[in-house]
């Protein structure tokens, strides 16, 4: 009870915060001006999904329909058709990225590399609509992270 006393008369405890607060105050700074500056990403940091190409500029995916299957939310719907020399190509690779949990199976089920979870996080949209992402848009997605998402594929390949 004494000793209750004397800390209420001395104020013991606000001193001990000032103290706290004066010791942090001359620390440097640890915030981030986040929209001019930005934290450090993983290799595997699992963003806005894209559509990779070959170097000639021939998309990668194959029809294979394997991320389809994985995908555990369905987000992903894949109709294709075989071409004039006989390979497949998708005609339409819809992702709904409203349903999408970013597990990255579609990811790890690519035998080509062909869809890849991007470095892109700032993808906040105002309409549902603009979440339903089409092959066009996947596509312009890989096309405009093409040198990132080569650099993410090259550090994490020996854990893959």
């Amino acid at each position: 009870m004494l000793d209750r006393a004397a800390r209420g008369l001395f104020l013991s405890e606000l001193i001990a915060g000032l103290s706290l607060t004066l010791r942090y105050m001359f620390r440097r700074k640890v915030t981030i001006n986040y929209p001019y500056e930005k934290g450090p990403l993983s290799p595997r940091f699992r963003g806005e999904h894209a559509l990779r190409r070959y170097p000639n500029g021939e998309e990668r995916c194959i029809a294979c329909k394997l991320c389809e299957a994985i995908c555990p939310a369905q987000a992903i719907s894949i109709e294709a058709e075989p071409r004039e020399d006989g390979s497949r190509r998708t005609t339409r690779y819809d992702i709904d990225m409203t349903k999408c949990i970013y597990c990255g199976f579609c990811e790890e089920a690519c035998p080509v590399d062909a869809i890849v979870e991007g470095p892109n996080y700032e993808f906040a949209t105002e309409t549902h609509a603009e979440l339903l992402y089409d092959k066009a848009k996947l596509l312009a997605n890989g096309d405009r992270w093409e040198d990132e998402l080569a650099e993410r594929l090259t550090a994490d390949a020996p854990y893959r």
